[in-house]
């Protein structure tokens, strides 16, 4: 830990990092003023960053509630890595064939090149769907989604797949996404009413987005329902991508392709209900993950920074978590107004990857610095593998 900060009539902040943006200390001091968080206090991971009401990279332990919008929109985004029965010697030279093939096969973006056609669906989880159809029923405003076509399907912004080299050249492949469009319909549908809730008791908060639900009341129960359907969908999503990507890659690979180890499959942004000091608490993760001694983890780099797989060392301090990352540095526009796609060309180097104004944003150099980011929590977390990437899709 880093910085500790105590002030009078709010609960202490723990960080993991001296570089930290005046403007997410003011969320996380927002945050510690909140009558339901945990005595404990607010933690912030040394990948922290602003983000809506609360920032990016931060846990929030409460009693009797939830914040919505610190849970965020992208619910139950996370990583899924495997290691593979390949070695960098088995790969081809050209890897860019093989990128073709995962962005051919896996449905990438925003809108309809990112949903699954009709005919090419995935088969939707029957427990899913059965789930899903209670949760509309209580709730028609969530009857309008695109789940079922979604699922297997990737999304925008900073999820990617990648295939990457560890330290002794083994073929691993890591992917990143979430709930999709419905994971950001629930997540927008709750926060409202958590709004809404709070302006029909003239609840005065220091920011709307910290708005929540006590956990009395029946929009609470309907949420942690909700919320934990979508967290469960993006499990599934990352299951289905990662088939669809390795049946990609044996259709480029001479020798079988099998999984030899399943590093993790895991959410990063998301709530669950923990015990810590001894009560039951509702912890959310807001771009961090879960690292109780012995848990395995994944910490992804940008488009040219190392990946690493970790074990978890379970600090109480922390919450038992970790950074999920290297957390932004620069905002999407501030970053296309500082770089040029000739920096991202140079900062991707080596790595088969789009190198297009479309990712722009996504370049290394908008990222903080991932190793940084690792040496920051070494009480938090020991690395087993280092990763780096040869080949990296992204939607636009």
């Amino acid at each position: 830990m880093k910085q500790l900060i105590e002030t009078p009539n709010s609960r202490p902040i723990r960080i993991w990092t001296d570089d930290i943006d005046p403007a997410a200390l003011a969320q996380l001091k927002n945050v510690s003023t909140l009558p339901f968080v945990h005595a404990h206090g607010v933690v912030a991971m040394p990948d922290v960053h602003v983000g809506i009401g609360a920032t990016v990279g931060s846990v929030i332990a409460t009693d009797h509630a939830v914040i919505p919008a610190a849970v965020g929109v992208d619910i139950g985004c996370g990583i899924n890595a495997v290691r593979l029965s390949l070695h960098a010697s088995d790969l081809p030279d050209n890897l860019a064939p093989i990128r073709h093939q995962i962005e051919r096969d896996v449905p990438l973006g925003m809108g309809p090149a990112g949903s699954h056609k009709h005919k090419n669906r995935p088969a939707f989880d029957p427990d899913l769907a059965k789930r899903l159809q209670l949760i509309m029923t209580k709730h028609p405003g969530l009857e309008k989604n695109n789940a079922q076509s979604q699922i297997g399907t990737l999304g925008s912004g900073n999820h990617f797949i990648e295939i990457c080299l560890d330290q002794n050249d083994a073929v691993w492949v890591m992917l990143h996404s979430g709930s999709r469009g419905i994971g950001n319909l629930i997540g927008r549908y709750f926060i409202e009413k958590a709004k809404k809730r709070m302006e029909s008791f003239g609840i005065q908060l220091p920011d709307n987005d910290l708005a929540y639900l006590p956990d009395d009341s029946d929009d609470f129960k309907d949420y942690v329902e909700a919320v934990q359907w979508a967290q469960d969908y993006a499990f599934e999503n990352r299951r289905v991508m990662m088939k669809k990507t390795i049946a990609a890659l044996r259709r480029h690979i001479k020798k079988p392709v099998e999984i030899t180890q399943e590093a993790i499959n895991c959410h990063h942004n998301y709530v669950e209900q923990e015990t810590h000091f001894g009560r039951q608490l509702w912890v959310t993760r807001k771009g961090a993950i879960r690292a109780r001694d012995g848990d395995l983890g994944v910490i992804p780099g940008s488009m040219g920074q190392r990946s690493y797989i970790v074990r978890g060392k379970g600090n109480l301090d922390s919450y038992c978590s970790c950074a999920h990352g290297a957390g932004r540095k620069f905002s999407r526009t501030a970053a296309r107004k500082q770089f040029s796609v000739d920096d991202l060309r140079a900062q991707t180097e080596g790595v088969e990857c789009r190198k297009d104004s479309a990712v722009l944003d996504e370049l290394p150099a908008a990222y903080k610095d991932i190793d940084e980011v690792m040496a920051n929590q070494t009480d938090l977390v020991e690395v087993l593998h280092t990763l780096k990437q040869v080949v990296c899709v992204k939607g636009a």
